[in-house]
């Protein structure tokens, strides 16, 4: 475990505050699983000093196949979510919010934005049931699933702790994960920008023009 600078801690302990009642951390309080630097904090992104690369994830998309994500997000503004659909709020509106702010974006920015849904949940979420999820929210989202270690060491790669799912003592069962949305530069596909849960459309349909230009937010 490398040591942490002090902006490195604030944004970890920033992060903390977000989780929901969905989401949780990995490590049980334990020391932050990621090296993080502050740059700067805007209204919706925190802006990093050293970007993250992209997860090195080779899982299933919701049609079944093979998808390598750093192969077919390479070159493409890329946001990237670790959430499940049986999630009773945060999941959906975070999701809900990008897909708003979507729509405020030209045709030819839209098609170029991909937005990729990672499911922490991969027992539940099989590839038709995402997909069917994530239509109602945007049929251009992307989900992906797989099995647990792999996406749990993908979500590690940028920071993101998840916990396997449980269940609870009335049955439900529940996937803890850090609820933070991560932004990729079509210049370098590094991870540079982190928004909350509590990001709203506004706040999304005004940073995606910047991102989509690799610009920062």
């Amino acid at each position: 475990m490398v040591k942490k600078s002090v902006l490195a801690a604030a944004l970890v302990a920033a992060a903390a505050l977000t989780l929901s009642a969905c989401g949780g951390s990995d490590n049980d309080g334990k020391k932050p699983i990621a090296d993080v630097s502050m740059e700067t904090k805007t209204k919706a992104a925190t802006v990093l000093d050293v970007p993250f690369t992209k997860p090195n994830l080779v899982l299933t998309d919701t049609h079944g196949k093979k998808y390598d994500l750093r192969e077919k997000t390479k070159g493409k503004p890329t946001l990237i979510y670790f959430g499940y659909t049986e999630c009773p709020d945060v999941c959906p509106l975070i999701m809900s919010n990008i897909a708003i702010a979507k729509k405020s974006l030209p045709e030819a920015d839209r098609d170029k934005l991909q937005v990729v849904f990672v499911t922490t949940d991969p027992e539940r979420d099989t590839p038709s049931s995402l997909g069917s999820w994530l239509k109602s929210q945007d049929p251009a989202f992307i989900g992906l699933t797989g099995d647990f270690p792999t996406i749990q060491a993908g979500a590690r790669q940028i920071g993101i702790g998840i916990d396997a799912p449980k269940k609870e003592k009335d049955g439900t069962v529940i996937s803890m994960h850090g609820s933070q949305v991560m932004a990729f530069s079509p210049k370098t596909d590094k991870g540079y920008a982190l928004y909350s849960e509590d990001t709203t459309p506004d706040d999304y349909a005004k940073d995606l023009p910047k991102i989509i230009k690799g610009e920062k937010p």
